[in-house]
């Protein structure tokens, strides 16, 4: 019985056009992603999303004008890039799920005096 060998992805080549974000990976697979999944990139100019360069032997990209990064990993595996203060995003605080709702506090029951 042959095993497959897990290796880690690699883009040898990247397009980003006004829509979408197109690897073309060394292993013959091309991945497309909306380009909303940056929201770095959706928001940058065709000048800043042309200037990026493929970094460790392709295993992310960056993009040195927005310091944006993608990783091949995160586009085959559906990794969208967090904006800062979502829930999803490791480096800003979690709020409380009661501060987020900003419900009312909880009914206190009154003692049968009063």
């Amino acid at each position: 019985m042959r095993t497959a060998v897990q290796i880690d992805p690699r883009i040898r080549k990247l397009e980003v056009t006004d829509q979408a974000i197109v690897a073309h990976m060394v292993d013959g697979r091309v991945v497309s992603v909306p380009l909303e999944w940056s929201w770095r990139l959706a928001e940058a100019t065709p000048a800043q999303r042309s200037n990026f360069r493929l970094a460790h032997d392709g295993s992310y990209v960056h993009w040195p004008d927005i310091d944006e990064d993608l990783s091949a990993q995160g586009m085959l595996t559906g990794t969208p890039a967090p904006r800062p203060g979502s829930s999803s995003d490791p480096k800003q605080p979690r709020k409380s799920v009661r501060a987020a709702k900003k419900d009312p506090p909880a009914n206190r029951r009154r003692s049968a005096g009063g």
